[in-house]
């Protein structure tokens, strides 16, 4: 499915610069970061904090209405989501555990979004799928026992772990920005699954806190599309 996904976005990729030669279609760069977390019926959410990822890729923006107010804008980009660890304590029985860290998903985000440019000011909102790439969770525990003090500290640097993960997303993306004359845009957007990012398992992930969480992301960019020759 990977394989697929990336050779999908591979020719969507050769077809937009293509596509960039036409009249009223117009290639452009995007950049910028993610403020994520989790949505959804998360378990513990206060322990879920606030992280910040990259935001990259192209985008490809046809005109609909001839004079630049209505048009399409499909993008590929890759977003880092995810989220930091309250440093938390829970007890269980004779010893307490301490949970810190952050996990950062890496996704390939494809948003095809419908795009209103009045005189600047622009509104758009869009469809998004979204396809999970890889994991790296680096959170570390700290296990300690109420009966010697002894303590342990595992971590999990580096984690690659998928299999409790749905790698396929459907979401949306909704914002709002302004585009100068020259192309350069400043966009501030918010996107959101709309289905549950874990896998339905024995609640082992997380302790099962996140069982019903979305994805959830603000993000905030700048864009240039290139002129038509």
């Amino acid at each position: 499915m990977k394989k697929t996904v990336i050779v999908l976005a591979s020719l969507l990729s050769v077809a937009t610069i293509s596509a960039s030669r036409a009249q009223g279609v117009r290639l452009g760069l995007r950049a910028g970061a993610n403020y994520s977390n989790l949505a959804g019926d998360v378990q513990n959410e206060s322990t879920y904090n606030n992280k910040i990822g990259f935001l990259g890729g192209v985008m490809l923006n046809a005109d609909l209405s001839g004079d630049g107010f209505l048009s399409v804008q499909p993008e590929i980009l890759f977003s880092q989501k995810g989220f930091e660890n309250k440093p938390t304590e829970y007890k269980y029985l004779l010893t307490t555990q301490k949970r810190e860290g952050k996990v950062n998903y890496n996704y390939l985000d494809v948003p095809v979004l419908f795009k209103i440019n009045a005189s600047g000011l622009v509104l758009e909102a869009g469809p998004q799928y979204s396809y999970l790439i890889s994991v790296k969770d680096e959170t570390k525990v700290t296990t300690t026992s109420s009966i010697n003090g002894n303590s342990t500290t595992s971590t999990t640097n580096n984690q690659k772990d998928l299999s409790k993960l749905n790698r396929n997303e459907l979401g949306y993306v909704a914002g709002i920005g302004y585009q100068a004359e020259n192309g350069v845009s400043l966009n501030l957007r918010y996107t959101g699954g709309f289905s549950d990012f874990v896998k339905s398992d024995d609640g082992s992930y997380f302790n099962g806190d996140l069982g019903k969480a979305r994805n959830s992301a603000f993000q905030l960019s700048l864009g240039y599309l290139l002129p038509n020759k």
